[in-house]
Order: C-alpha cells, then structure tokens, then sequence
C-alpha cells in the first residue's frame, strides 16, 4: 500500500478515488503507567513511557486505516493525515485518514 501526505504520487495516475478511509483508536494509560510517566516528569526530558504510548496508537490507528482502504480496493492513500482528541482526562483518540485511491505506473 502506497500512503502519502500529498495529494498525488510521483509516477503514478489516479484512475479511481474510493472516499475517505480511516482507523481510530482510543487509548489510555494504566495507573501504574501513569505513576511511572508521574515519575519521569520529576527529571523532565523525553516521557519515554507516553512517547511509546503515542507512537504505538499512532501505529494502530494507521494500520487500521490501511485495512479500510484495502477493503475499498484501494492500492494506495493520498492526504494521508492524522489527528488526535481528548475524549474525557487521560483518554485520547488518535485518528489517521486519508483518501483511498487506484493508481497505476506512468
């Protein structure tokens, strides 16, 4: 699956756009994360533990939308994007979207 953040991809023709696809997670942290991630912030620098959390839901949430574009027949997604909401304290949504295309070779 070809994925870009741009609206087209070099060498290639859009001969088909499917709509929008999506993944979206929802993700806390356990309390014992949020004891050690309490932690780290004493000594500041890089959260190791709530950078994993992010990096891991980030991932999820675009394998999740390369399934859906795969389901849609798409071969690749355009517009890539990714946004990220606080559903309530200590809950975040990550949402990745795109549009689900067929391109072929030039």
């Amino acid at each position: 699956m070809l994925v870009t953040t741009s609206t087209n991809l070099e060498g290639y023709k859009v001969t088909q756009q499917l709509g929008i696809v999506r993944g979206i997670v929802v993700r806390s942290r356990s309390v014992v994360g949020n004891v050690a991630g309490a932690f780290q912030t004493l000594f500041g620098g890089n959260i190791t533990i709530y950078t994993e959390l992010c990096e891991n839901a980030r991932q999820d949430a675009y394998n999740l939308m390369i399934q859906h574009a795969q389901q849609s027949g798409a071969n690749a997604i355009i517009s890539m994007r990714y946004d990220a909401n606080d559903v309530m304290s200590g809950v975040t949504e990550v949402l990745a979207y795109g549009t689900a295309v067929v391109v072929e070779r030039v």
